[in-house]
């Protein structure tokens, strides 16, 4: 199916998230997993084009590689929010994809968060933030945060979010090609799973240790030549579960820098790490 250009057609930004640092505090008897992290919101990411219809459907016009269309995130985000509001109407989603699959920064929960707050609003709805970021909880612990729409510090699973100005920072994305499950990470016996919680203040507005780094490298130990290869450059950290690695810089100017002596060998994605996402924007024009 491909989507018709037509006024009818909204086109809404999903961006990419890093985690600056991410330690692991506990373990939930359900299985998920208590952290703490520093959410920093990009300026790059996914975007999604979106066609409201009467008909009451809703289904994807995109192809995603290995994702069958009744276990895609986009469509289940809008089947969750229909389901739970009564809505009559259906939508047809149109997933433009850049941020590599399990890189570790975000990407199908962007993806998630733009479908609800998106049809939140073209389906009037009327849920609040809140409320949207509980349905996107249901969905995957990094939802809350885009929905939020902030950089922020997070505890709990991700949801208890405390927005933080970190200021434009200038990276560079380097993505090694490796598509790393989440769900792998966290099951491997030998991730680190006590980390001693900080405070905001304690820890700071800074980059740091990544809990899951020691057990990826057991998994992927091809990838400490990446970190090798980076250091050249500053000190690499990786986001999330990875596979996707940054470098921060002082000014845009150096991050491309690097990337032009880098990309002969990595695919690499200069970006600029905002305070507020994209999709905020994109929501009070349509309001």
């Amino acid at each position: 199916m491909t989507l018709q250009t037509e006024t009818a057609v909204k086109v809404w930004p999903a961006p990419a998230k890093l985690n600056l640092f991410l330690h692991i505090t506990g373990r939930c008897p359900d299985g998920y997993h208590e952290l703490q992290t520093l959410f920093q919101i990009l300026d790059w990411g996914d975007e999604l084009r979106v066609l409201v219809n009467g008909t009451g459907d809703i289904c994807r016009a995109s192809h995603v590689e290995g994702v069958p269309e009744s276990e895609d995130i986009c469509v289940r985000a809008a089947q969750l929010l229909k389901a739970r509001t009564g809505v009559n109407q259906g939508v047809v989603i149109d997933l433009l994809k850049q941020i590599p699959m399990g890189a570790g920064l975000g990407g199908g929960s962007s993806d998630a968060a733009t479908v609800l707050c998106a049809l939140n609003q073209l389906w009037a709805c009327g849920l609040t933030r809140p409320e949207l970021a509980g349905l996107g909880m249901e969905l995957g612990a990094d939802v809350p945060v885009f929905v939020n729409g902030y950089s922020a510090w997070a505890e709990g699973r991700g949801e208890k979010l405390h927005n933080v100005s970190l200021g434009e920072r200038s990276y560079l994305l380097v993505f090694p090609n490796i598509n790393i499950s989440t769900a792998d990470v966290f099951r491997h016996p030998s991730l680190k799973r006590n980390s001693v919680p900080v405070d905001l203040v304690q820890h700071g507005l800074k980059p740091g240790r990544n809990d899951c780094e020691s057990v990826i490298y057991l998994m992927y130990p091809q990838l400490k030549n990446v970190v090798r290869d980076l250091s050249e450059w500053g000190q690499p950290h990786m986001s999330g579960t990875g596979s996707a690695f940054f470098l921060s810089f002082d000014d845009k100017k150096a991050a491309k820098r690097a990337a032009r002596e880098l990309e002969c060998r990595y695919n690499v994605r200069p970006v600029s790490g905002v305070d507020r996402s994209k999709l905020l924007d994109k929501l009070s024009e349509e309001m």
